[in-house]
């Protein structure tokens, strides 16, 4: 599979329309399972194929039970900065049912090392809303979360895909979710206790202090080009979206063809509104009225004035120098609120 990754690196370095990257994302499945030379061959690819920023960020996603110091010292020195780590809970009840190999012990050692061996942008995966918690369960983790240090914390309500264990679960009636209200309890209640905690609340789902944003993944919901690499990844190139075949062999096979096995789309300026709408709303910075308007201008549309007119009076958004954000409860109702603008 490297292989395959480093050919299509290669096949793929006409896509973005520069050749300098910002940032480089190993993320999807579980990359700290890559032995440090394999990411070095992956990462001497990307420096054949393009330039990289002298201060880039470079993220790993990675497991707490994978970082060990000996793996943290050579990823740092293939000059891996940050880490993303699927903590997911410190209650140590919850790691089984979240199917996790990791204890709560593992998690904060894990945290412990990265930041011994000099990697301190550090971001913390958590869930909430698991069955069969308490608002206190919630708070323990949000706390230890707090006083690890770390500049950055996303947190995740528990959401079930039909396709996944817990689906499963849910299909036979062995699984339990937790109801409407009680997520929405503990989604306010996350906002309120990291931003006390001096996080800003940047994106639904993500919380930084120190100005440490995700570089990368603030490019997706600025509708910056973007090129993804292997099975089931995404691109987006200002013009067109493209996604890779999810499966390994077919996928195997195409790059060994030299084809990348992609489906492309094509954007529409409704579909680019769209995108815009629904990535930034979830957004600190909200959209712009004035950019939204002409779209709706240029596609013959008529702009739903007394939609946003609604938010404000509910206060659900506020609009300053003509850039309408979500607040409150809004927050909350972020992609309804997007699709009740949506061009369609």
């Amino acid at each position: 599979m490297v292989d395959a990754i480093c050919a299509e690196i290669k096949l793929q370095n006409t896509y973005l329309p520069t050749k300098t990257l910002e940032t480089i994302y190993f993320g999807g499945g579980t990359p700290s399972l890559l032995h440090p030379s394999e990411l070095a061959e992956i990462l001497k690819q990307i420096h054949r194929e393009f330039s990289i920023e002298p201060q880039a960020e470079i993220t790993l996603e990675a497991n707490p039970e994978d970082l060990t110091i000996e793996y943290l010292e050579a990823i740092k020195a293939l000059g891996i900065n940050r880490l993303s780590i699927g903590i997911q809970s410190f209650q140590e009840k919850n790691l089984p049912y979240l199917n996790r190999n990791h204890r709560a012990s593992d998690s904060l050692a894990c945290i412990e090392r990265a930041q011994q061996v000099g990697i301190t942008n550090i971001s913390l995966d958590l869930i909430y809303g698991i069955p069969g918690n308490s608002m206190a369960d919630l708070e323990a983790d949000l706390s230890i979360a707090i006083q690890t240090g770390v500049d950055h914390i996303s947190a995740y309500s528990l959401t079930i895909e039909p396709k996944t264990v817990f689906g499963q679960q849910k299909k036979k009636g062995a699984f339990q979710e937790v109801d409407e209200d009680k997520m929405s309890e503990s989604f306010l209640y996350v906002r309120h206790r990291l931003t006390n905690a001096k996080f800003d609340d940047y994106e639904t789902s993500n919380f930084a202090k120190n100005k440490r944003y995700s570089r990368h993944n603030t490019s997706y919901w600025n509708q910056e080009p973007y090129l993804g690499i292997g099975p089931s990844a995404h691109s987006f190139n200002g013009n067109s979206r493209q996604w890779n075949i999810a499966k390994n062999g077919i996928y195997l096979k195409s790059i060994s063809e030299g084809r990348i096995p992609a489906e492309i789309e094509i954007l529409s300026p409704e579909n680019k509104l769209n995108e815009y709408l629904m990535t930034r709303l979830r957004t600190a910075w909200g959209i712009d009225l004035t950019e939204v308007k002409s779209t709706y201008l240029a596609c013959n549309r008529e702009f739903p004035q007394a939609e946003v007119d609604d938010w404000i009076k509910n206060e659900w958004a506020i609009l300053e120098n003509n850039q309408l954000r979500l607040v409150g409860l809004g927050k909350l109702m972020a992609d309804k609120l997007a699709s009740d603008l949506f061009v369609v």
